[in-house]
């Protein structure tokens, strides 16, 4: 009886999600004819919060629809929706509706704080063979399995640029989860982008879909996400121009994110950085997409190779990568560099990185990487202290 072990749909999950958001047919009560409403849903604007979400200019491009429509619909959608404030309390309320998919590894979601979460883009990113199009099939099986929390599982859209997609993937991780292939392989959506443009209207299609079978899906990922846009724009001269395009699309996907409340999972290309070797990076490379895809992602999760087919993953950065639980002797700007300060704090400061591990910099300067200070061309070690009595055990030593 493997198929029972795949979830495909729980009512009493199901109605939670549904009080996500308002079907935008409820604009024909305050006076939208459903025309209007048809046009709406053609480009991917399906509930009144995703009205909320798009802006006038956006809305008036809406074949059909002018500035005198478009102005009725935005105030017949604020009729609906109260655009104030929440308490902190109550978003926090709200919050309680965010699960998160098992990666497959115990330590991988430990580091991850319990998977890939929704309401969220989580990007993984590395060179060539350090598993990231696997992390994608293992997350299609995965994300259909019930998990921590009360999470019953769901269905997966998978955007592939690349072609590297493979269903026969798929068959050998539902063996090690013992659940059926044709279950498996049923509830995986799958589509290839050729353009950077196809690539954008395919998540008209997406919003459509998770609006159509609403609380069914669960997980949306795309491998990768800019693949094509480094062969549709080359050279300085088009890289505003792709930029541009880029933070409408992770705009898009933040809003479908947090409109269905799914997860958002990416894939990312590195590149190299001929200004490293003049700052003595141990590793000349970063991730593409600069600061747009940076700021877009709520966590970055580096991968690389290690000894023989070992992968190692590493939290490059997120919303709640460190806190200082130390005493600071004087106000310095800690700023993020692989999951630790890359320019360190006074000496004896305790940092707490990812909720678990404290390292204590004794002088000197220069970034912090796997336990070593590297200045000018040679390497200095970190003193590096696991604590495990608290607050109370962290201060000079």
């Amino acid at each position: 009886m493997k198929e029972d072990q795949v979830v495909l749909e729980e009512p009493g999950f199901q109605d939670d999600e549904e009080s996500l958001f308002q079907d935008i047919d409820l604009l024909q009560k305050h006076g939208i004819n459903a025309a209007d409403i048809k046009k709406l849903k053609s480009v991917g604007i399906c509930t009144v919060k995703g009205i909320q979400m798009t802006t006038r200019r956006a809305l008036c491009n809406v074949k059909g629809l002018s500035e005198a429509k478009v102005d009725k619909i935005k105030e017949a959608a604020n009729k609906l929706i109260e655009p104030g404030f929440l308490t902190a309390f109550e978003y926090s309320e709200k919050r309680k509706m965010v699960f998160h998919i098992t990666t497959g590894s115990q330590e991988f979601d430990k580091l991850l704080g319990g998977g890939i979460e929704s309401m969220a883009i989580t990007e993984a990113f590395g060179e060539f063979r350090t598993g990231k199009t696997q992390l994608s099939h293992t997350l299609c099986v995965t994300a259909q399995l019930p998990g921590a929390d009360g999470y019953q599982g769901g269905k997966i859209i998978f955007i592939d640029t690349e072609n590297t997609f493979r269903p026969d993937r798929l068959r050998d991780i539902a063996d090690r989860f013992n659940v059926d292939h044709d279950a498996v392989l049923d509830n995986v959506l799958y589509a290839r982008a050729y353009t950077s443009e196809h690539q954008m209207e395919l998540l008209d299609y997406v919003a459509a879909k998770f609006h159509e079978e609403a609380g069914i899906f669960k997980l949306l990922i795309i491998d990768s996400i800019m693949a094509l846009f480094r062969v549709d724009f080359s050279g300085r001269g088009e890289l505003a121009e792709r930029q541009q395009k880029l933070a409408q699309m992770l705009s898009r996907l933040q809003k479908i994110s947090e409109e269905y409340n799914v997860a958002v999972f990416v894939t990312n290309q590195m590149t190299a950085d001929p200004g490293a070797t003049m700052t003595f990076q141990a590793d000349p490379k970063k991730p593409i997409g600069g600061h747009i895809l940076a700021h877009a992602s709520t966590t970055r999760i580096s991968l690389r190779k290690g000894r023989g087919e070992l992968r190692i993953a590493k939290i490059y950065d997120r919303v709640r990568s460190f806190a200082i639980v130390g005493r600071l002797t004087q106000q310095r700007m800690l700023r993020r560099s692989g999951g630790f300060p890359s320019s360190p704090p006074p000496p004896h400061v305790l940092v707490q990185v990812a909720g678990e591990l404290y390292a204590c910099y004794r002088g000197g300067d220069g970034g912090v990487c796997d336990g070593r200070q590297r200045v000018g061309a040679r390497e200095r070690r970190a003193c590096r202290r696991p604590y495990s009595g608290g607050a109370a055990a962290i201060g000079r030593h």
